[in-house]
């Protein structure tokens, strides 16, 4: 427990335990089978170590990149035993997934990042987008930090009063207009009002549709620059939420809104009620983007800050 204790604590391991329990259900079960009694990396094992990875919907990219390194790792050191044959397809998997920025740790905190501190979340409807953003001024309230929502998702007519209703819960201010209101305008007034008040965060929800690649890119790219003419280097995070449960076309939203705008990071959600949690790896190696948090359940606090290692470990663990 010691090495989580110092990176998570308690809570967040057991969080994070319990909430990949479906994906490691089938995915640690193979893996254990694949490497039980081995002292070398031979083709059986590789294929076996396949198919678990791929059933974890690791995705045949990843998954061929995994099997690449451990059999050029079995060319250095052909008799290792059980143990270390374990450690290092984690070593293998950990280097795979793209490092979060040094600012982020688990209990919320931001390091020496400016303030206010600008997020813009984007991210298809129903991937739990609404859900992230409150989640996440939660977390946030809860570090100390003083934090501001804006509701520029204007087209969808649940999407505001959905936001209101997580700004009521969570305690935390909410600047919003009109549905049909110009969202690039709820930008403007959120940062205009985040600056006066002195806030540490400002959250802003975007509009969930991909209708096409050039609309998205002409709103984002406005909401941007009204953002710019009170921040310059606003905004410092495009958050791109994810839907873990839909494994591969996960993926494929990640590939859409990419070729849209500069997405900087990645929440994925609902991983505590699939078995494809692997997907994970797959996003973040093939998009080569950093992971900044993961939804592992329904309560406020179910969505942690992504720690690589930490993640990895915790899908070979078994429950004590």
């Amino acid at each position: 427990m010691g090495f989580f204790d110092k990176l998570f604590g308690k809570k967040e391991k057991e969080t994070l335990d319990q909430g990949l329990e479906k994906t490691k259900q089938g995915f640690l079960s193979k893996i254990s089978k694949a490497i039980a009694g081995k002292s070398t990396i031979d083709e059986e094992l590789l294929d076996d170590l396949e198919e678990a990875l791929v059933s974890a919907d690791v995705g045949i990219e990843t998954t061929v990149a995994v099997i690449d390194r451990l059999t050029e790792r079995a060319k250095q050191d052909k008799y290792i035993n059980t143990a270390e044959l374990n450690q290092l397809l984690q070593q293998e998997m950990q280097n795979l997934l793209v490092d979060a920025p040094d600012y982020l740790s688990a209990d919320f905190s931001l390091g020496g990042m400016p303030r206010p501190y600008v997020i813009l979340v984007v991210g298809v409807n129903g991937v739990g987008k609404t859900t992230t953003i409150g989640k996440l001024a939660n977390q946030f309230k809860m570090a100390g930090k003083s934090v501001l929502l804006g509701a520029a998702d204007t087209f969808r007519a649940a999407a505001v009063d959905q936001l209101t209703i997580w700004s009521e819960r969570t305690g935390v201010p909410i600047v919003k207009q009109p549905m049909g209101s110009d969202p690039a305008s709820v930008a403007f007034d959120t940062v205009q009002s985040g600056m006066s008040r002195g806030s540490d965060v400002i959250i802003i929800d975007t509009a969930g549709r991909l209708h096409n690649k050039a609309h998205l890119m002409e709103e984002l790219g406005k909401i941007k620059r009204v953002i710019q003419k009170q921040l310059p280097e606003a905004p410092h995070e495009v958050l791109l939420v994810l839907d873990g449960s839909t494994g591969q076309n996960a993926l494929e939203q990640a590939k859409h809104f990419s070729a849209a705008t500069e997405v900087t990071g990645l929440a994925i959600t609902k991983l505590d009620g699939t078995a494809k949690g692997g997907v994970v790896l797959a996003i973040s190696h093939l998009m080569k983007m950093p992971v900044r948090y993961i939804g592992v359940g329904e309560k406020v606090d179910d969505l942690l800050v992504f720690d690589k290692k930490a993640f990895v470990q915790s899908l070979f663990s078994l429950e004590d």
